[in-house]
């Protein structure tokens, strides 16, 4: 039998041809579809098994694009507002704006970074306001051998107070025996270079510092003058850890420099941290116990010399998740006489609203063995704004 297609039939047979095919190409990509997503459905339920129960199933990688170095420093802003009381002389009572402190803190390049701190702060005699680089140096990040060098102007590696900022302290006013040694403002902070080198010792933490500075800040203790002369500073630091909860902490300071009598004058200082923050609660309890002590011995002319002794110590414990109790004990002589001795009791309480905000009580009782006993009381106000990095640990 011969089955003849005319145009007519053709055009039909075509067409439903041409169905037929498409039809099971879409089947066919429906199929793939199907079993791609299939595929991935069951390697999320794969990962989600083998994970732990107690964590939360990965998360796809986000997707990272590539961009240059922003050219914008990190901004911060840390206001400290203080109201006083002191039981002496004929102004009790002051309301004041402490200090502004501005950051600008940026890696330059994979070589360096900045950071640059300006204060607008009160003088403390004249009530002005002026304006001055609190601290503004440079550090490297890439030398060998664990070595770190800092150029600029900087807060020297004195103990544990010296290098941190007021506001970041657990207490308002400044131990008695710092104040004498290195004054009420900025303490030991002047322009030169810091080489500090990370010894290679696996058993704890150990780091040495060594400084030079140039003395052209006053302080109570040294005095550059019309001369060549630096002052030079060695603090060793050494961190154990006891264990998963508590650190110790031992450093060793050593200063000689020139005083206003155009003479040496050279301290010997030591500190003693101790820090408990328990791994399961740490949020909401810690215990700081730190102690510092300085030996100065300063020359003056011929054969003139006198030595002097302080120390401070305080206990800080973390009431609960916001409420901070501080208890220092203070005691120092005077550097110019030994026979004037400093002791005060203080005691503080802060609140930490947020990381960005704490609100702090401070009541000193300060005895003096040459004069009337007196009693001081702050409270401070500090918040941040803008980006604030973390302090020294």
């Amino acid at each position: 039998m011969n089955i003849i297609f005319t145009s007519k039939k053709i055009i039909p047979v075509i067409v439903l041809l041409s169905a037929i095919l498409f039809s099971n190409k879409t089947i066919a990509q429906k199929k793939d579809s199907t079993a791609v997503a299939d595929s991935i459905l069951q390697k999320q339920i794969e990962q989600q098994l083998a994970a732990p129960s107690n964590e939360p199933p990965a998360q796809p990688a986000p997707q990272v694009t590539r961009s240059g170095i922003s050219a914008n420093p990190d901004i911060g802003v840390v206001a400290d507002f203080r109201a006083s009381y002191i039981s002496q002389g004929k102004k009790n009572f002051d309301a004041y704006l402490d200090e502004t402190e501005v950051s600008f803190q940026s890696v330059v390049d994979p070589y360096i970074r900045a950071d640059f701190f300006v204060s607008f702060g009160r003088d403390p005699v004249t009530h002005q306001y002026g304006v001055s680089v609190e601290e503004g140096y440079l550090t490297t990040l890439s030398l060998p051998a664990k070595l770190q060098l800092k150029v600029g102007k900087f807060r020297e590696a004195v103990g544990k107070i010296n290098p941190v900022h007021p506001h970041a302290l657990p207490f308002i006013d400044l131990p008695n025996a710092y104040v004498n040694y290195f004054g009420n403002d900025e303490g030991l902070n002047d322009e030169g270079a810091s080489l500090s080198w990370l010894l290679p010792t696996n058993k704890f933490y150990q780091e040495l510092i060594f400084q030079a500075t140039s003395g052209a800040n006053q302080s109570p203790t040294f005095y550059r003058g019309d001369n060549n002369r630096f002052i030079y500073l060695a603090h060793l630091k050494n961190v154990f850890t006891m264990s998963e909860n508590a650190t110790l902490e031992f450093g060793l300071t050593g200063i000689t420099g020139p005083n206003d009598s155009s003479m040496n004058t050279n301290i010997a200082a030591a500190d003693l941290t101790y820090k408990w923050k328990p791994v399961q609660f740490n949020t909401y309890k810690s215990v700081t116990w730190q102690s510092e002590f300085f030996f100065a011995n300063a020359n003056y002319s011929g054969n003139t010399s006198s030595n002097s002794f302080g120390l401070y110590s305080f206990l800080e414990d973390q009431l609960n998740k916001r409420w901070f109790l501080t208890a220092r004990y203070d005691y120092a002589q005077k550097p110019y006489d030994r026979s004037i001795v400093e002791q005060a009791f203080s005691l503080t309480a802060g609140w930490l609203a947020t990381e960005f905000q704490k609100i702090e009580f401070e009541d000193k009782q300060t005895f003096v063995n040459v004069r009337e006993a007196y009693n001081q009381f702050w409270l401070r106000w500090i918040f941040v704004i803008g980006t604030h990095g973390a302090h020294q640990y």
